[in-house]
């Protein structure tokens, strides 16, 4: 299967055929996106090995989810540390992985202050372990590197970053995933080839996304969970940065664009091993202080200014040019910016009325795929 034809405004392109018995190796599933991220594959029929630490907080979404997934055929459950590259040798002789999907990482900002040395351990080591993991490999694997919309020198600009743009970061998170990049791009041009030191089954992409939202988010320092402890034990929202501008999309938009970049990485004779950035149209760009009253609007109550002057340096506004991948993978964002908050909302209130995470979790995939998915 080729590229095929451009996708139609607002679809992804997923080839059911493609993922089904199709043995991937997901990292960090046990996190808010990766446990997403296994329903789908497991709802794809792939053969998924998971590889992450253990879920964090006493609520998770993988511990839900797991309640009803048990230990169903099609996914194998191990806990382990990219650090340990020897666990990740053993695992990938074992799995022999046709796709790769990373997404282990140490995600929050103000974590990375408080322990840069694991921060760059984690994002950058890891995923060189990750890539040294799957060299003997001898057929081929198609590995999507996942880093983040924040890997890029922020300037503060209106408009947004391309993928030619220059990498950095202020803030121990934001340098060790653009130093991911280079790590990457660096173990990709010395080991990928024809050479002997070279293998020539794997194709590498990195996928630049960020600041999702969606159901099922339970962990700290980010704004909707923050926003859902307070509207449920009916305090006022905490919000440290209101002025700070994001481009805010749900979970399942970069999900599926990591599912249409890995097929494309499978199945194209030229493949495009580089980087993409994964973003919303430009109406989604909108302030904290925006979301936070956007969800207000569905779930009354308060938001309460705790800038903290003195705090960790965040960046204040970031946006993301997507047009490469438009045109390249054939990936458009479908859900707009108010859909996004309703289904994230409507989540929360649909689980705290007492239905489960998997019925909600299968509610919003359902819908998604109904709107934005077209096979080829």
């Amino acid at each position: 299967m080729g590229r095929g034809p451009r996708s139609l405004e607002g679809v992804v392109m997923l080839d059911p055929s493609f993922w089904a018995g199709r043995r991937v190796l997901l990292t960090g599933h046990t996190g808010f996106k990766g446990s997403w991220l296994l329903l789908w594959l497991h709802k794809l029929g792939a053969q998924v090995w998971g590889y992450a630490l253990e879920p964090e907080g006493g609520q998770n979404l993988f511990s839900e989810l797991i309640k009803e997934l048990g230990s169903s055929s099609g996914f194998t459950h191990q806990i382990g540390d990219v650090a340990d590259q020897a666990a990740l040798f053993e695992l990938v002789q074992r799995s022999q992985p046709e796709v790769v999907l990373h997404l282990a990482a140490q995600p929050l900002v103000r974590r990375s202050y408080q322990d840069p040395i694991g921060t760059w351990a984690t994002n950058v080591n890891g995923s060189l372990h990750i890539l040294e993991a799957l060299k003997p490999l001898q057929h081929t694997c198609a590995t999507v590197m996942v880093t983040t919309d924040k890997v890029y020198q922020n300037q503060e600009w209106t408009y947004g970053y391309r993928e030619t743009d220059q990498l950095g970061g202020h803030d121990p998170y934001s340098a060790s995933k653009a130093a991911a990049e280079l790590a990457i791009a660096s173990w990709r041009n010395s080991f990928c080839g024809p050479g002997a030191h070279q293998t020539m089954h794997l194709r590498i992409a990195t996928a630049r996304a960020g600041n999702v939202i969606g159901g099922g988010d339970w962990a700290e320092d980010r704004i909707v969970p923050d926003a859902i402890r307070a509207l449920v034990s009916g305090q006022p929202i905490p919000v440290r940065n209101p002025l700070a501008t994001r481009p805010w999309q749900h979970v399942l938009e970069p999900l599926g664009a990591y599912l249409r970049l890995a097929q494309v990485l499978a199945c194209e004779a030229d493949p495009p091993c580089e980087a993409f950035n994964f973003g919303p149209t430009l109406d989604s760009n909108r302030s904290v202080q925006e979301l936070v009253e956007s969800m207000l609007s569905q779930w009354p109550g308060s938001w309460l200014n705790q800038c903290d002057p003195d705090a960790p340096h965040e960046a204040h506004l970031l946006h993301l040019q997507i047009d490469k991948a438009h045109h390249q993978l054939g990936w458009t964002p479908c859900w707009d910016y108010l859909t996004t908050v309703q289904r994230t909302v409507d989540w929360y209130i649909q689980h705290y009325r007492g239905n489960s995470a998997m019925a909600c979790c299968q509610a919003d995939l359902q819908a998604y795929q109904a709107a934005c998915i077209l096979s080829p």
